[in-house]
């Protein structure tokens, strides 16, 4: 439910608009009118991107029982092809369309080891077949998907010295967002970030008395180039926007933590390796100042987030009065970050980076440790306009965006029932938001 919340705070971009023509405050010089953008017709594109995996796992034991959260992390990319329907709606030009995608992916995660138990899981491959449906703004389309998800999933674990293995294909569902846009020519360019849920496993092994019980959740943020078929094979992108000056804007999304953590005893010097999975909304707002020469833009921005990200599924020896319970939140972060873009006609594709800081909590059995860290952060978004049905003035665009963020490594000495023990978290967040700027010098865009 928080996904498809936070899913739906994308459609802001959805309703990206066209640039009024009416004086206003700032210069305004009125761009030639473009011709007008068909999206139908069939594509075939490639993608590329990163994958998340959120699979809580528990391992129930005689006696015992951990609960913690596999995350197969790395690179994914594929193929896709598709076909829309271009059609008006109340709301104005809207798309529909079906779209099939096939990845290969390098999705690992071999760290966890909770008291001799060494776990492993790979997603080695998945695969889409979705329906689409979006808004039109000329040579922008904003869009929902979802539909059916399929993929093989590969988990092992080795438990008393031996080794069990669990693998075989999964399906499920998903759902998903994005933004694509007209680069020129048949070809467009698109971001995109979509959930899959490729249900719950339970394998039973060790003579029938263990079992392993996971939730296959994941997350993919790609990029994706496609090609027409037919179409506006000779649209040619209208003048850049102008991008230059001060803006002011909010934003909303959600976000999910892969915090590798180490838990030491110092008393019997044991140590369990597992993830924390902070996960959940996250809002607030922006200010930047761009520089332009010809397409290319070059900015400055920096925002403040609150955050309601957290994990309290995560314990060791789950058993009430003996385990181990943790809570591990992010309250709130802040990146200061440069841009680099390039415009095509009214659509900015840029790439951001810099400085992230932010507070990492984490609750043992009622005893908190805090920390206020620093770090980097990286990733890439797109720009487009918006004036949400014309309520909204040219000056106003709407944005949406992935952001990878390191805080580094949190470590925290503690002592618990008298026993000493530190706690090290490398903190790695994985961001997506959209949201809206004002700009204080209206963007020169083509009228659609």
């Amino acid at each position: 439910m928080k996904k498809l919340l936070a899913g739906v705070a994308l459609i802001g971009t959805a309703v990206s608009a066209q640039a009024a023509d009416m004086a206003v405050k700032a210069p305004y010089l009125k761009a030639p009118v473009a011709s007008i953008y068909d999206w139908t017709g069939f594509y075939m594109g490639v993608n590329a991107g990163v994958g998340l995996g959120r699979d809580r796992t528990q391992h129930f034991a005689p006696g015992t029982t951990d609960s913690t959260y596999l995350q197969p992390l790395g690179g994914i990319g594929g193929a896709q092809i598709g076909y829309n329907w271009q059609t008006n709606s109340i709301l104005g030009p809207m798309v529909l369309g079906v779209e099939a995608d096939i990845q290969g992916a390098g999705m690992t995660d071999g760290r966890t080891n909770l008291l001799g138990d060494q776990y492993n899981q790979k997603l080695d491959w998945f695969g889409t077949v979705r329906g689409r449906i979006g808004l039109v703004t000329g040579p922008t389309l904003s869009y929902f998907t979802g539909g059916y998800a399929y993929g093989n999933v590969n988990t092992s674990i080795v438990t008393g010295g031996v080794p069990f293995s669990f693998n075989g294909g999964r399906s499920g569902w998903t759902w998903g967002s994005g933004v694509e846009a007209a680069l020129g020519g048949n070809w467009t360019g698109k971001i995109e970030y979509m959930y899959l849920d490729l249900g719950n496993r339970t394998d039973i092994f060790a003579g029938g008395t263990q079992a392993l019980q996971s939730e296959l959740r994941e997350q993919i943020f790609r990029v994706g180039l496609n090609y027409r078929i037919g179409g506006n094979s000779v649209y040619t992108p209208v003048v850049a926007a102008n991008w230059s000056g001060f803006y002011l804007g909010g934003n909303f999304g959600s976000g999910t933590g892969r915090d590798r953590t180490t838990l030491t005893d110092l008393t019997t010097n044991t140590t369990a390796l597992f993830n924390l999975a902070p996960d959940g909304f996250n809002g607030g707002v922006q200010a930047g100042y761009n520089w332009q020469a010809g397409n290319w833009v070059y900015g400055l921005e920096a925002d403040i987030q609150g955050a309601t990200q957290e994990d309290n599924k995560t314990c060791i020896g789950c058993t009430p009065g003996a385990s181990l319970d943790f809570n591990a939140k992010l309250p709130w972060f802040g990146t200061a970050r440069g841009r680099l873009g390039y415009s095509v006609g009214p659509s900015l594709f840029y790439a951001t980076g810099g400085f992230a800081y932010g507070s990492v909590k984490t609750d043992i059995n009622g005893v908190g440790l805090s920390q206020t860290r620093t770090g980097w952060t990286v990733g890439a978004g797109l720009e487009t306009p918006f004036t949400l049905l014309g309520l909204f003035g040219p000056n106003w665009t709407s944005k949406t965006e992935y952001l990878y963020v390191d805080l580094g490594t949190a470590t925290n000495a503690f002592t618990l029932n008298g026993a000493p023990g530190v706690l090290s978290t490398q903190v790695q967040e994985h961001v997506f938001r959209t949201g809206l700027n004002y700009h204080f010098n209206t963007p020169v865009v083509a009228k659609y």
